[in-house]
């Protein structure tokens, strides 16, 4: 694979730990509050991550970082942690099957703010794509 396309890899990486996260998630908030079991993750993840970084040495000065950048971020950081918490509260009250479909609408969400906020175009196949995971979601869902 080459570089240009390590991307995909990385990609299909994320799916298939997100299904795991799906599996994992649903046995854990099956004994655990689902508020709790985000917490626990969150800080399991806080000390992967820090760990990552420290053996691939790329710890950087805060102030060396773009304010913007920061603020991104910011906010990517609290959607995250509102998605999470969202997430595991769905788990904890439906099935996984159901669940995860619906989650995965954040792709059409992704394609409909990709366009408003970062002027990214909109292709036949980007807007067939999208509906097919709505048609899909709904599908798997009801």
């Amino acid at each position: 694979m080459t570089s240009n396309n390590l991307w995909l890899a990385f990609a299909l990486g994320s799916a298939f730990f997100a299904a795991l996260t799906a599996i994992f998630g649903k046995l854990g908030v099956s004994e655990i509050n689902s508020n709790m079991a985000t917490l626990i993750r969150v800080f399991i993840i806080l000390v992967m991550t820090a760990s990552i970084i420290t053996i691939r040495n790329e710890w950087q000065p805060i102030s060396q970082m773009s304010r913007y950048g920061m603020l991104m971020l910011l906010f990517s950081a609290i959607a995250t942690g509102l998605s999470w918490l969202c997430y595991y509260r769905a788990l904890q009250l439906g099935l996984v099957s159901k669940v995860a479909p619906i989650d995965k609408l954040s792709v059409v969400f992704v394609i409909i703010f990709s366009i408003i906020f970062l002027g990214e175009s909109l292709t036949w196949k980007t807007l067939t794509g999208g509906l097919l995971i709505t048609a899909g979601a709904i599908l798997l869902t009801f």
